[in-house]
């Protein structure tokens, strides 16, 4: 959510320049400084996040240690119990219990599920990894603008600028063979202790790969869409498309169980966060103009 923000504020300046200004500047750059607000208040909703976690984990961690009866179920586990009805009835229906959302042990068996551990991992170095992506997101759409549209005047005399189709061919051509290679490094020299694989293993374990596929297909429709919006209505508009920290916000609150049972302070935060992108987007739609050639 961080890095994408921080897309949004270079990205758009940036265009807004290359496209000779055809957005409306008094309505493109209050849309700017609302992505800057979200920007800042996103850092506090992580930040605060992360206190509440650690506040839960330390108080299992107290409690673990206060516990004297192994045979006593102790009450910091916050777990809720449920009958299995499909069981057979002569065995009986077992007692099962799970971890309450929100709790400590919630935060662990979530952590479990994660490919990526970041229980014990340095902050600074996630948010060095968001930034230089962040950076490099940015340049993005301004480099598929100047592609198409040759500002900074490249190529010779006469020759017609590339069409937008032949530079979503190359783009999309570039980003497959960038997508090999860096995953096959990565397949054999995993990084942040992930385990080791190979293209043998790669291809043989099909499990949730159709929703890689789909992910694929719908960032493929995506950045089409959102590079012939640019190139009809200026690509500094063209960026409200990236509504990506804002929808992804959603899916992970409501389907993937980030920010459970979190402080008060931390949803007002996070709403504070998504008005704010919903305003900057907004406005960005409002400030889109008509390229002359």
């Amino acid at each position: 959510m961080f890095n994408t923000r921080c897309e949004n504020v270079k990205g758009t300046t940036l265009n807004y320049f290359l496209d000779n200004r055809i957005n409306r500047a008094e309505i493109l750059f209050p849309g700017v400084a609302c992505f800057l607000v979200a920007v800042c208040l996103g850092s506090a909703v992580h930040y605060y996040n992360a206190a509440d976690n650690a506040k839960k984990l330390q108080g299992l961690q107290n409690n673990n240690k206060a516990e004297a009866r192994e045979s006593e179920k102790p009450s910091y586990l916050e777990t809720v119990s449920y009958q299995d009805c499909t069981m057979d009835s002569e065995n009986g229906n077992d007692r099962v219990d799970k971890a309450r959302v929100g709790s400590a042990n919630y935060i662990i068996e979530l952590e479990e599920t994660r490919a990526i551990k970041v229980f014990g991992k340095s902050i600074w170095l996630g948010l060095s990894i968001t930034l230089f992506a962040g950076v490099s997101y940015s340049l993005f759409s301004p480099a598929f603008n100047l592609a198409t549209n040759d500002q900074w005047h490249v190529m010779r005399m006469g020759v017609p600028h590339l069409v937008f189709y032949a530079a979503f061919f190359y783009f999309s051509l570039l980003f497959f063979i960038m997508a090999v290679i860096l995953n096959v490094i990565f397949l054999y020299r995993p990084v942040l202790n992930l385990p080791k694989s190979s293209i043998k293993g790669y291809l043989k374990d099909w499990n949730g790969r159709n929703l890689a596929f789909l992910a694929d297909l719908l960032c493929g429709i995506g950045n089409g869409l959102q590079f012939m919006g640019g190139q009809a209505a200026g690509y500094a508009a063209a960026d409200c498309v990236q509504a990506l920290p804002l929808v992804s916000t959603f899916w992970a609150v409501l389907f993937f169980g980030e920010y459970p049972r979190s402080s008060k302070r931390t949803y007002a935060l996070l709403v504070s966060v998504l008005f704010m992108f919903m305003v900057a987007v907004a406005v960005l739609v409002a400030s889109s103009g008509q390229r002359k050639t």
